[in-house]
């Protein structure tokens, strides 16, 4: 093993999201999971602690250090590896010899509480430098390579052994071939970055649907090391109205020998992220195995926490309700049915039979969605509330259309689903201006099909 190299496969999870930050509660409860399924490295950069971000120069105050010195002690009892990720990119100035004096400020007083691993993240900021900054560098990768080695010098000289990974301004295969960053962004940066930096990357996009090994071994050969992947495929900080508790898919079993590690960013809610964790473990523990086999053994091991005042919850009724929030692009095989026979019944406006075919499931999922108002669980209430009310009121709405649609030709009234208060608000008139087409363009909505104040 040549010196500075990890000694192994980085598994693990990032709070890495725009939003509330975890509790320490949470996070040892996260702790408490990844040390019992096999995985070993936590990465703290929540996007809404300011002295992780906008606020990056400035030291913590004493409470919220000793809070982060807990943190790095309750993996250290766990043999987790702590990483503390830092983002300076919004207003750094890199020609500024004090702002590296900030950083190695910021870094020495981690080490001070206990942290052993660093990340230095660029990502989501300006693309465009200052006049110095520019005239003395020439490209943000040049400019990004000499901050990210400076201070990894600085650090493996007092952590020998120190994990530092960065996060480029292009993460992902999207914003490469649109030269985010620059023109050869990637290409200076694998080049210049110190070679036992571990570089991260999300796949062909942001939140990818797939990451193929053809896809990793281009970026490999792109970056001179192989990827670290930052996994967005639970993120759900971009969409409030869902989350997703789907299993970890869309990534082959040979995908982990092409790869430095994979950490996920999953949903701001905790307690929702139990079966993304449970089979994104399972996934690395052993690849090969059953996608949906997976989701199902960690939706049995989740259903405890769905019991009410009234009793435990139906293991059915839970799977039905996962697969309405499954992946980003894709229902789970159960809500999929109940779309289609959903859809069926709109077509033949109420037709008897497909009416009843829609009734079998939605019945079941509206009592499951009202059930959750019982949970003993308050925590997890709270995550899945406002989603489980929406999906309510349109499961309402469709009964209504089964029951009177066919003595209706014309179209159905519901006295509980109305105007600006349904599907109200400015953002959804905004979202009613422009339709997406399959492939991703935008075009203008019909005026009819624009929704008034």
């Amino acid at each position: 093993m040549t010196p500075h190299e990890p000694s192994e496969f980085a598994s693990g999870v990032i709070e890495g999201f725009y939003g509330q930050p975890w509790s320490a509660a949470e996070r040892v409860q996260l702790f408490d999971w990844m040390a019992a399924w096999g995985l070993n490295t936590y990465l703290y950069a929540p996007k809404d602690d300011l002295h992780h971000r906008a606020s990056w120069r400035e030291p913590y105050p004493p409470p919220e250090a000793d809070a982060i010195r807990q943190l790095t002690q309750a993996c250290r009892r766990r043999n987790l590896r702590f990483v503390y990720g830092l983002s300076p990119g919004l207003d750094i100035q890199y020609t500024r010899e004090a702002d590296l004096d900030r950083l190695r400020a910021r870094f020495a007083e981690m080490l001070s509480l206990g942290c052993r691993e660093f990340t230095l993240l660029f990502d989501d900021i300006p693309g465009a430098m200052n006049a110095s900054d520019l005239e003395r560098w020439g490209s943000l990768a040049l400019a990004q390579c000499h901050v990210a080695n400076a201070v990894f010098d600085w650090t493996h000289a007092r952590q020998p052994d120190a994990r530092f990974f960065f996060c480029p301004t292009a993460y992902c295969g999207r914003m490469a071939a649109a030269h985010v960053g620059g023109e050869d962004y990637l290409a200076i940066v694998g080049r210049e970055l110190r070679p036992h930096i571990g570089i991260f990357w999300t796949g062909p996009e942001i939140v990818s649907r797939e990451i193929t090994i053809e896809h990793v071994r281009e970026v490999h050969a792109v970056l001179g090391r192989k990827p670290v992947l930052w996994d967005n495929l639970h993120a759900n900080d971009y969409d409030g109205r869902r989350f997703f508790c789907g299993p970890y898919a869309g990534r082959p079993p040979g995908l982990r020998d092409e790869i430095g590690g994979v950490l996920s960013n999953p949903n701001t809610e905790f307690p929702l992220n139990y079966v993304p964790l449970r089979t994104f473990a399972s996934y690395v523990a052993e690849p090969a195995g059953d996608v949906r086999g997976a989701y199902l053994s960690a939706m049995r091991e989740w259903a405890p926490a769905f019991t009410t005042v009234r009793g435990p919850a139906s293991l059915e009724d839970l799977v039905l309700f996962g697969d309405c929030y499954y992946l980003p692009y894709d229902e789970g095989p159960e809500a999929a049915a109940l779309y289609e026979d959903a859809a069926r019944m709109v077509t033949t406006r109420g037709e008897m039979a497909a009416a009843a075919a829609f009734r079998a499931r939605a019945t079941r999922l509206r009592a499951f969605c009202a059930a959750t108002t019982e949970l003993c669980s308050r925590p997890l209430f709270h995550a899945l509330s406002r989603r489980t009310w929406e999906l309510r009121e349109e499961l309402d709405l469709l009964e209504v259309f089964a029951a009177k649609s066919r003595q209706e030709e014309s179209g159905i009234s519901s006295d509980f689903h109305m105007p600006g208060t349904f599907r109200g608000g400015f953002a959804a008139r905004l979202q009613g201006l422009l339709v997406q087409k399959p492939d991703g363009r935008f075009t203008a909505a019909p005026p009819q099909h624009r929704p008034e104040p």
